[in-house]
């Protein structure tokens, strides 16, 4: 199991990922979460639990689930001026995306 892709997943399934989370911080701390964050991966049935910690997978985790928690990334990102002349020339209609 790899811990950072369940806790990206927050925006996308939120129970299953909060249910996802609850079972992570259920188990002894130096197995899976640790000074960095989330381990790598891990496997319970082979009692083989990684001791690195890969940084640019730990980004997403912070990311999505302040995006769950506030929608801030997705406003922020929504409101570039970039993306939203590139989703109307790609014909996406929405009452947040400014036809200039």
């Amino acid at each position: 199991i790899t811990p950072s892709a369940a806790l990206s997943s927050f925006p996308y399934a939120p129970v299953e990922a909060m249910r996802a989370l609850r079972g992570f911080l259920s188990k002894p701390r130096r197995r899976i979460w640790g000074r960095f964050g989330v381990v790598d991966a891990f496997c319970e049935s082979r009692n083989w639990y990684s001791r690195t910690y890969l940084a640019i997978n730990q980004g997403p985790v912070v990311a999505m689930i302040e995006n769950h928690r506030s929608g801030l990334l997705w406003e922020l990102f929504m409101g570039a001026p970039e993306v939203q002349r590139g989703l109307a020339r790609l014909g996406f209609a929405s009452p947040h995306l400014s036809r200039d």
